[in-house]
């Protein structure tokens, strides 16, 4: 699976989009006031990413267990300090009903801790290259 992301800002304009497999979808991010960037900043976007990614991750993992979740509630945190520093404390918690025992969504919980990709790949380090 090939993952890609865009971002185009000019004079309050602000187009994101993203891509799976050639398949894109466009974003709703707002401009800054300024009209220079994006009025979210990356840090965010980083823990909504891995709130999203374990979010998903509960659904297909629930399914593989033949478990139907009813709802979810992911919600991450992390400490940034001033520019070029890299964030610290990074922490999440999720919360999930579904026709199972507290001890099957606890199970579930934390097998998908193991397994969800975003996660992983930070846990494990990546570089990063610009071309």
């Amino acid at each position: 699976m090939h993952i890609s992301a865009r971002i185009q800002s000019a004079a309050g304009q602000l187009q994101p989009s993203v891509q799976t497999n050639g398949a894109a979808q466009t974003l709703s991010l707002l401009p800054k006031p300024t009209g220079e960037g994006s009025a979210v900043n990356g840090g965010e976007l980083l823990l909504l990413a891995l709130a999203t990614c374990f979010c998903n991750d509960l659904y297909r993992e629930a399914a593989k267990r033949n478990l139907k979740l009813t709802s979810v509630t992911v919600e991450c945190s992390a400490e940034f300090g001033a520019a070029g520093e890299p964030g610290t404390n990074f922490r999440y918690q999720a919360q999930a009903t579904a026709d199972a025992s507290a001890a099957e969504i606890e199970a579930l919980i934390q097998h998908t801790d193991r397994v969800a990709e975003i996660h992983n790949t930070l846990r494990r380090g990546v570089a990063i290259t610009l071309t």
